[in-house]
C-alpha cells in the first residue's frame, strides 16, 4: 500500500512546506492544458536517451519534478496492492508484480479514478466516468489527442471513450469521432492503406483502429460530423506550419498501420538511426504543432494530449536502440510544445506536464536481476543497460511540470521514496488539471514560515 512515512525529518519538513506553498491557493483549471505521456517511459528510460544523445530533454529542466505511482484497481478477484517504497527497493521483483496497464492508467489521469486493467472510463461497479476531455467541453473548451500509434489505442481513447474492453477498438474509435464527442484534434496511425514500413498496400488491412470501413469511408469523403480527415505528411506539415488553420476538427491518420516508426522493418536491435526511418510520416514534433494551431483557435482554451506511444511497444520487446529513437521524437516534440507556448501562449495562461503512465521493460543497467542504472558510454554508443522484463511494472515514473497550476502539485506530493524522493499518485493529476488544490493540515499553517525562512523550498529529493 502507499507509503506515507518520510525516511528523515528533513524530508519531512520539506514536504510541508512544499505543501503550505501552494495548499492554500484554489484555481480554476488553466486556459490551457498540455499533457505529455511517454508510454512506459521510467527513470532509466530518460538517462539512456541523454546518454546516447549526449543531451537532455527540456522537461528535465523543469521547475517542478516529482515521482508517480502508477498503480490501477488490479483485476477483479485480484485487486491492486499498490506501491510500497520499502518493498519496491528491497525486493527486485516486487514492482513486476500487478502492474497497471494503459487503459487504466489513462482513465486514472483522465478522471482522477482508479479502475480495472483494461478497462476505459468505466469504474468498478460499472458506471462510466466523466473525462477531462467532457470536462473541458463543458468550459466551451476545445480538446484534441496525439499519439504515434494508433489513434484508437488505450492512452488517446483513455482521455475520452468508454468501454469495458480496450481491444474493442472500432467501437472505442466511433465514440471518438461520434457527433458530440469532445474531440476536435485526432491523430495516429491505423492507416488501412499502409503497413508499419509506410508501403502502399493493394489489399486494404483491417480497419479495426479507425472505427471500420464506413467510418473509414466517411472519414475520406468528409462527411463524418464535421471532422477534416488528411493523411499524408504534407498535410501535417501544413498544419504544424500555420498558427491560423483553416479546419476547426481534424482526423490525422498518418501513412502507416500501427506506429510512425518502431514497427518498420530492419534490425530491430540495431542502434538508433542504422535502420532508415520511415520518410512518409510527421514526426511526432509535426503532429503536436498541428494540433496545438487547430485547438488554439478556440478563444476558450483547451486540453491536448500527446503521447510517444511505442516507447511502449519498444520497451516490450526490449528494443533498447528503437526505445530511444522513440523517446528522442518525444523529447523533440516536447521542445516543440515548448517553442510553441512561448511564442503563441504564456505559462500563465497554460499548464504542461510531461510524464508516463507506467514503466515498461523493467530497464536497469547492464548487470540484469540487480539495482542498478543504466550506465553512459558516450554520446552515440548505446548506454550499457538491460531489460528485465517485458512487461509492465508498477515502479514510479518521473512527473514534470511547469505553467498554470503546476505549484499544486506541491500539495499532492505527501508520499516519499527513499530513492525518487516525494511523489505523487497518477489519479491526482486529474485534479491538478482540474485546478483542485490540495487540502493543507493545520500542522503545516503553524509551522510554515519558519519552514520557508529555513529555505526548505530549495530543496529536492534526490534520485538514483
Amino acid at each position: 500500500m502507499r507509503y506515507r512515512g518520510m525516511k528523515t525529518w528533513l524530508s519531512a519538513l520539506a514536504g510541508l512546506s512544499l505543501i503550505l506553498w501552494t495548499g492554500l491557493a484554489s484555481a480554476d483549471m488553466p486556459k490551457n492544458v498540455i499533457l505529455m505521456i511517454s508510454d512506459g517511459q521510467g527513470y532509466n528510460t530518460v538517462k539512456a536517451t541523454d546518454y546516447f544523445t549526449g543531451t537532455k530533454g527540456v522537461y528535465e529542466s523543469f521547475p517542478v519534478q516529482y515521482g508517480m505511482s502508477t498503480f490501477s484497481a488490479g483485476k477483479p478477484g485480484a485487486p491492486s496492492t499498490g506501491y510500497d517504497p520499502s518493498l519496491a527497493w528491497s525486493d527486485f521483483n516486487y514492482v513486476k508484480f500487478r502492474p497497471t496497464d494503459s487503459s487504466s492508467a489513462a482513465t486514472a489521469m483522465a478522471t482522477g479514478v482508479k479502475i480495472y486493467d483494461s478497462v476505459l472510463n468505466t469504474d468498478t461497479s460499472g458506471n462510466k466516468l466523466k473525462t477531462i476531455t467532457e470536462i473541458a467541453q463543458g468550459l466551451g473548451k476545445a480538446s484534441g489527442v496525439v499519439t504515434t500509434v494508433e489513434w484508437s489505442h488505450a492512452t488517446p481513447a483513455g482521455m475520452y471513450a468508454h468501454n469495458a474492453s480496450r481491444n474493442n477498438y472500432a467501437a472505442i474509435a466511433n465514440e471518438m469521432v461520434a457527433s458530440g464527442s469532445p474531440l476536435n484534434v485526432i491523430m495516429g496511425a491505423g492507416n488501412i492503406n499502409y503497413d508499419n514500413s509506410g508501403n502502399y498496400q493493394l489489399t486494404p488491412k483491417d480497419a479495426k483502429y479507425v472505427g471500420g470501413t464506413a467510418t473509414w469511408s466517411a472519414l475520406n469523403a468528409g462527411t463524418l460530423n464535421g471532422y477534416t480527415h488528411i493523411t499524408d505528411k504534407a498535410a501535417f506539415e501544413a498544419l504544424a506550419n500555420t498558427t491560423n488553420p483553416p479546419v476547426t476538427k481534424v482526423v490525422g491518420t498518418f501513412e502507416a498501420y500501427e506506429t510512425t516508426q518502431q514497427s518498420r522493418n530492419g534490425d530491430p536491435k540495431a542502434a538508433p538511426g542504422v535502420v532508415p526511418f520511415n520518410t512518409n510520416v510527421p514526426s511526432l514534433a509535426t503532429m503536436s504543432k498541428g494540433a496545438l494551431n487547430v485547438l488554439n483557435k478556440d478563444t476558450d482554451g483547451f486540453f491536448l494530449m500527446i503521447e510517444g506511444g511505442a516507447i511502449d511497444w519498444a520497451n516490450h520487446a526490449n528494443q533498447l536502440g528503437r526505445m530511444i529513437e522513440e523517446q528522442m521524437d518525444f523529447n523533440a516534440s516536447v521542445q516543440a510544445v515548448v517553442d510553441w507556448v512561448n511564442a503563441n501562449s504564456s505559462w500563465s495562461d497554460t499548464l504542461l506536464l510531461v510524464t508516463a503512465d507506467h514503466e515498461c521493460g523493467y530497464l536497469g543497467g547492464p548487470i540484469p536481476g540487480t539495482f542498478n542504472e543504466v550506465v553512459d558510454n558516450g554520446a552515440g554508443v548505446l548506454p550499457g543497460a538491460s531489460y528485465n522484463s517485458g512487461d509492465h511494472t508498477n515502479a514510479l515514473v518521473p512527473l514534470y511540470a511547469i505553467g498554470a497550476g503546476s505549484e499544486l502539485l506541491a500539495g499532492y506530493a505527501d508520499l516519499y521514496d527513499p530513492i525518487r524522493g516525494l511523489y505523487v499518485d497518477n489519479t491526482e493529476l486529474f485534479r491538478v488539471m482540474n485546478g483542485t488544490a490540495a487540502p493543507v493540515p493545520a500542522s503545516v499553517l503553524l509551522f510554515g514560515s519558519g519552514l520557508v525562512g529555513l529555505g526548505f523550498l530549495r530543496w529536492k529529493p534526490r534520485s538514483a
